[in-house]
């Protein structure tokens, strides 16, 4: 007998500067896909509340977050705010939150849009989302190995 259990979901989040791009995963831990994205605005502080209540309305029960390192695998600027932004969540909402390198996430979500055939132009917030997925993909493959 085949005993399938509920994973629960996972919110990945993919935290830039001008747009904090969303996938969610399946209950199963399977399957990723796209969960749009939120608008930053320069020089606010991060939309931690906004982040809390999309994984509400979207039933997560954890979180996956991109750790943006340079080309070394060394912090950024960037990576030490991702950083706190995972502590505040895990402490704002008990979930766990794993922290994912995610270089060239972007640049692969740009470069699956191409090769569809598509334009990136004017959809700058898609991209964030299509990286966020494959920033949640990768994850889920590993914790599926």
């Amino acid at each position: 007998m085949l005993v399938v259990r509920d994973r629960g979901r996972l919110l990945a989040v993919d935290y830039g500067e001008r747009r904090i791009g969303l996938a969610i995963s399946d209950p199963m831990g399977i399957i990723a896909s796209p969960a749009g994205f939120i608008l930053r605005r320069a020089g606010k502080r991060p939309p931690v509340a906004e982040l809390i209540r999309r994984a509400t309305a979207l039933e997560a029960r954890g979180f996956v977050v991109g750790l943006p390192l340079d080309e070394n695998g060394e912090d950024t600027l960037r990576a030490t705010e991702v950083r706190h932004l995972a502590e505040e969540l895990e402490r704002r909402t008990g979930l766990r939150v794993e922290l994912i390198d995610e270089r060239y996430t972007t640049a692969a979500a740009r470069r699956a849009i191409r090769e569809m055939g598509g334009s990136t132009r004017h959809r700058r917030g898609d991209v964030d989302a299509l990286a966020a997925t494959i920033l949640l993909q990768h994850a889920l493959a590993r914790q599926n190995q």
